[in-house]
């Protein structure tokens, strides 16, 4: 299971909301790139970026950050927020980004996610971002009527490579991740599924580990990195991952303040 950092990009920097919420933001660091590099240098296997204005206003606006963040790391990186178009799919592509995250479109325009799924096999992922287990779209504005494990069964069977499952009243709370919904999560679908959300410490990382039989591949950890509450060596070496490269020390340690 892999352990991936998340950077959220607003307005430039990189934050955290709590619950999703625009009106609850706090400031991590002013230049994403560094923070980037901090996490790479600490051995991350791949880093998670949201593009969180893109994901409000519907088209991805934070490009010239996305590229030089891509251009400055050797890791995979994965991209969501406001994806709604084939155009804005290939022009993430094409500045290096590995993974693409569908999310509102999933619920709006499956035919569209169906051929990017096909055209670009094993780029595509869906974020199944619920609230009490329903989807939310549009930066999480809008709650849906569709559970996040019927839209999960409909998206595997149009060729999305994995899932990337959030759950929005854990997410930057530091309460834990959602281990029931996972769990039903992995049970509607046989596509790999990365957790996202609440964690808070290395024993949530654990328990996480532990749903790796069922499908469970990554777990995306925010808030706790950016406090210390989790150290990313500590969290790779306890999954296996003991892969990190000596830290430059103007890196300084895996807490970031």
């Amino acid at each position: 299971m892999d352990v991936i950092p998340a950077i959220d990009l607003l307005g430039g920097q990189c934050v955290r909301l709590f619950q999703g919420d625009y009106n609850q933001v706090e400031v991590f660091e002013t230049d994403p790139v560094r923070m980037a590099q901090h996490w790479q240098a600490l051995g991350a296997p791949r880093l998670h970026v949201v593009d969180l204005d893109g994901a409000k206003t519907g088209e991805p606006t934070n490009y010239p950050i996305i590229t030089a963040i891509v251009a400055a790391l050797e890791i995979p990186v994965q991209v969501g927020g406001g994806v709604r178009s084939r155009q804005a799919v290939t022009d993430l592509l094409s500045l290096g980004v590995d993974r693409v995250i569908l999310g509102t479109i999933a619920l709006e325009d499956p035919h569209l996610v169906a051929e990017v799924a096909a055209e670009f096999p094993e780029r595509i992922w869906v974020g199944l971002d619920a609230r009490q287990g329903y989807v939310a779209t549009r930066g999480w504005l809008d709650t849906s009527t569709i559970l996040a494990t019927d839209l999960a069964q409909q998206m595997a069977a149009v060729g999305v490579a994995g899932f990337i499952y959030t759950d929005i009243q854990r997410d930057g709370t530091l309460q834990g991740p959602n281990i029931d919904a996972l769990r039903q999560l992995l049970a509607a679908s046989d596509r790999p599924v990365i957790a996202s959300g609440g964690v808070s410490s290395l024993t949530d990382i654990l328990s996480l580990l532990a749903l790796e039989p069922q499908g469970l591949t990554g777990a995306i950890v925010g808030k706790a990195l950016y406090t210390g509450a989790v150290d990313l060596k500590e969290a790779l070496r306890a999954v296996g991952q003991g892969r990190w490269q000596d830290v430059p020390p103007h890196l300084g340690t895996s807490t970031w303040a």
